[in-house]
């Protein structure tokens, strides 16, 4: 297993991992998108947050939470708090943060994120503090969820 500092969610069947620099902001962001979920009548749950466990089951990327954190996530400014939760799941992509400054407006498509050797996800990108980041990671793939 390889231990990354990382946030994963499932919407429905589909494993979400936001990764990225201290202060984007990854887990308020899972945060709002299993919040949007549940409005929408999707399942949601938390798998991991901070640290994620990846390993791989034939060929998924798997994602574990470790025991001492389970079901805990932190919202920066609130604090610590607890979460319905799953683990394992499976991984389906890679949520990265976008550009907020007009460079790389329109992200490459087929982008992949590389979290380590052998570990590799498809890419989304996302702005940073979006009110609704789930209807947008839903509007660049209408399967999330399903």
């Amino acid at each position: 297993m390889i231990n990354i500092h990382a946030t994963a969610i499932v919407i429905g069947k589909t494993g979400l991992l936001f990764t990225g620099p201290s202060g984007w902001g990854k887990s308020m962001t899972a945060f709002t998108c299993m919040t949007e979920a549940r409005r929408l009548g999707l399942f949601s749950a938390l798998v991991a947050d901070d640290q994620v466990l990846l390993s791989k089951q034939d060929s998924a990327i798997m994602a574990t939470c470790p025991p001492a954190i389970a079901g805990l996530i932190e919202l920066r400014g609130t604090g610590i708090v607890k979460h319905d939760h799953m683990s394992p799941a499976p991984l389906h992509f890679a949520v990265l943060p976008g550009s907020a400054t007009g460079e790389n407006r329109l992200p490459v498509d087929g982008e992949t994120a590389i979290l380590a050797e052998g570990f590799e996800l498809p890419a989304l990108r996302l702005l940073p503090n979006i009110p609704l980041p789930l209807a947008v990671l839903m509007a660049k793939v209408p399967d999330i969820g399903g």
